[in-house]
């Protein structure tokens, strides 16, 4: 069994379903972003010009921390979301918008490229995707009351740039799965097609 599984994906991708489902299915432990203890995201979401670069660094430093407590477990574990999405999708799209300036943006590259030598990547990357009209139904399902307001434009942005990413990702194995076109919840068939994906990947 690999001892170490990380989920990817966008918002809306199935992430947090999926990691419930292999902490289930293969008894990982799960470690979760800390979304609800960043103390800058209401200011973020404000005016996020100012706050950006307090916003990504608490998200890398509360990473940092999660993988580091991972890779002490004893036990098999599965991360929702890397500290590697965190800077290679969220903080380089707000670079590209204009919310990260130029100094930002290279001290926060310079601490992420550091943070990366020191850790231990994952055994086995699982890469979710979906259409932005699933990801959206699904954000619309979830109701999070700071996920609502969120432009197509800004969504678009994310998935492509975590289609870039997949594509050149070369840190460990990759399994993609497209949830899109999947129902693993309702449809046994797809079910046993994740099974037997997953378990290739992971035992």
């Amino acid at each position: 069994m690999k001892r170490y599984v990380a989920v990817a994906g966008s918002i809306g991708a199935g992430k947090t379903s999926l990691v419930a489902w292999l902490v289930k299915r293969y008894g990982l432990v799960p470690f979760y972003e800390p979304n609800e203890d960043n103390p800058y995201l209401s200011d973020f979401y404000a005016d996020m010009r100012s706050w950006a670069f307090h916003s990504q660094c608490f998200f890398l430093a509360h990473k940092l921390k999660l993988h580091q407590q991972l890779a002490a477990s004893t036990r098999p574990a599965v991360i929702d979301r890397t500290i590697y999405e965190d800077a290679e999708i969220f903080a380089k799209n707000l670079h590209a918008q204009g919310y990260l300036s130029k100094r930002d943006w290279a001290v926060y590259s310079e601490l992420y490229a550091g943070i990366c030598r020191s850790l231990r990547p994952p055994d086995v990357l699982v890469a979710l995707t979906c259409p932005l009209a699933t990801a959206r139904k699904r954000i619309a399902r979830r109701g999070r009351a700071n996920e609502r307001a969120i432009p197509d434009d800004y969504l678009r942005r994310l998935h492509r740039l975590y289609a870039q990413w997949f594509q050149r990702y070369d840190l460990s194995p990759i399994v993609r799965i497209d949830t899109g076109k999947l129902d693993y919840v309702e449809d046994l068939v797809d079910l046993l097609d994740l099974m037997r994906t997953l378990d290739a990947a992971l035992g």
